[in-house]
């Protein structure tokens, strides 16, 4: 599935829509960090990457912005352990 991955700074949220439903990763910044704090895809959308394509938009805007991330969302403290090579962004 090819989706495409929006950046709202104002709202502080990654975000796409897939088959009318928002899917989305929420962020705070403060001092460097971004806390990625909430990561929610629809019920009958999950299993298909999506939540994972947030993430990685998400973590590649902290990489370009010189940030460290502090991963408060449950889902995304799981996806940096499962990828070393994102393990020097964090906080």
């Amino acid at each position: 599935m090819s989706i495409t991955i929006e950046h709202d700074a104002k709202a502080g949220r990654f975000f796409t829509q897939v088959h009318g439903h928002l899917c989305l990763c929420d962020y705070r910044l403060r001092d460097g960090v971004m806390a990625i704090t909430h990561t929610e895809v629809a019920p009958e959308l999950e299993g298909q990457g999506i939540a994972a394509e947030l993430v990685r938009a998400a973590l590649a805007h902290a990489r370009e912005q010189g940030l460290k991330v502090r991963p408060l969302c449950s889902y995304v403290q799981a996806y940096m352990r499962r990828h070393p090579e994102v393990q020097s962004l964090l906080a």
